[in-house]
């Protein structure tokens, strides 16, 4: 269930700064889905939680020092385990698209609700993150009036500067549990 703040209670809330208003009347008619792992090929939770709330300690990592100052979120991550986190209220703009089109609309962001799914281009997800996402997905797309065909990858929307979720995202099985 969605509070009135657009918080899920089934998920942890970690606030992020990383957000603003969506323009009047926008209505939110998008999911993207994200893949995430920080960094790249390592699946560490505590780093995707500090990255979108603005604490992330590059240690000596020279990815990691390249995008500490970043200011990224996105409404959902859903972990390796398929542990639900919240970032951003359903009803606010979360920073996750970057430049993007869909269906000739600009800036995505704008009108969608943004997936984070931990894992890379290179390696399968988890079946708990399906379960996750499919839950998450059919809840969204009952409460916000989301038309399931609206769902997306953030390669979908920007081609040329993103891959993700992957090529060994299961979008056969995703559609099968909707």
């Amino acid at each position: 269930m969605i509070s009135q703040d657009g918080i899920i209670d089934a998920a942890e809330f970690c606030p992020s700064p990383n957000f603003d208003e969506r323009p009047n009347n926008t209505s939110i008619d998008l999911i993207v889905i994200h893949a995430i792992s920080l960094p790249a090929g390592f699946y560490n939770t505590q780093l995707i939680k500090d990255l979108f709330l603005n604490c992330l300690d590059p240690g000596t990592d020279q990815f990691l020092e390249s995008i500490k100052d970043l200011k990224v979120s996105s409404h959902f991550l859903i972990t390796r385990k398929g542990t639900l986190i919240q970032f951003v209220p359903t009803h606010k703009r979360a920073w996750h698209a970057g430049i993007s089109v869909y269906k000739a609309r600009e800036n995505c962001n704008d009108f969608s609700i943004g997936i984070e799914l931990e894992g890379c281009d290179d390696e399968e997800f988890e079946q708990s993150q399906y379960n996750s996402l499919s839950r998450l997905i059919n809840f969204l797309s009952k409460d916000l009036q989301i038309n399931k065909q609206n769902i997306v990858g953030h390669a979908d929307i920007a081609p040329d500067r993103k891959t993700d979720p992957g090529p060994l995202f299961d979008w056969t099985l995703l559609q099968s549990m909707l």
